[in-house]
C-alpha cells in the first residue's frame, strides 16, 4: 500500500562459483596470514615460555607466552583450513577473524600493564593485532563489500536482481538484432 519494494536479502554466505577469481584473493589472504601466525606460534613454543607468564618472551619483536603461542597456532591452522576450502567460507572466515583481531587489539590495549594480561601483550602486539585484523577484513571483504562492484560480480548480481534481469533482456535483444540483421 505504501509503494514499498520487497527486496531480496543478501547474506554473507551466498553462492560463489568455485572457480571465481575472488576465491583466489580469499585463499591468499587466509593462507598468508595463517602462515605468519603459525610461524609466530611455533617460534613461541620453541622458547618454552610459561603458559600464562605475563612477563612473556620476545619472538620477532612481539611478546609471547605459551597461551598466545598455542592460540596463534590454532588460528593459523584455522586460516589454512579456510585457504583449502576457499570461496565464501574463506571470505567469511577472514571477515570474522579480522573483526576478532581488531576486537582483541582493543581488549588487550585495555589490559596492558594489568594483572589480567594473560597473553603477555605489549603495545607491539596490540598494533600487530590491529594490522592483522584490518588485513583479514580487507582480504575477506574484497569484491563483496563496495559501492562500485562491477556488474558481473556475483555479489552485485545477487543484490540487484531487477537490474540484472533488465541487462539480460537488453543483451538478448542486442544479440537477436545481430542475428536477424537490419530491417530491409
Amino acid at each position: 500500500p505504501y509503494g514499498w519494494v520487497r527486496r531480496r536479502r543478501t547474506t554473507l554466505d551466498e553462492h560463489l562459483p568455485t572457480d571465481h577469481r575472488l576465491s583466489q584473493v580469499y585463499r591468499a589472504g587466509a593462507g598468508l596470514t595463517g602462515l605468519v601466525l603459525l610461524a609466530f606460534g611455533i617460534l613461541g613454543l620453541i622458547d618454552k615460555v610459561g603458559f600464562f607468564s605475563t612477563r612473556g618472551d620476545t619472538v620477532a619483536e612481539l611478546n609471547t607466552n605459551g597461551a598466545l603461542s598455542v592460540l596463534s597456532i590454532a588460528v593459523g591452522v584455522l586460516l589454512f583450513v579456510g585457504m583449502v576450502i576457499g570461496g565464501n567460507f574463506a571470505s567469511t572466515l577472514n571477515i570474522v577473524l579480522g573483526a576478532l583481531f581488531v576486537l582483541s587489539g582493543f581488549v588487550n590495549l585495555a589490559l596492558l600493564d594489568s594483572r589480567y594480561n594473560f597473553l603477555a601483550f605489549r603495545i607491539q602486539n596490540v598494533l600487530f593485532s590491529f594490522v592483522v585484523g584490518v588485513l583479514l577484513l580487507i582480504f575477506g571483504m574484497y569484491g563483496r563489500v563496495s559501492g562500485g562492484l562491477p556488474h558481473d560480480n556475483p555479489y552485485w548480481r545477487a543484490r540487484h536482481p531487477e537490474q540484472v534481469a533488465r541487462e539480460e533482456r537488453a543483451r538478448r535483444r542486442r544479440e537477436l538484432g545481430r542475428l536477424v540483421g537490419p530491417p530491409r
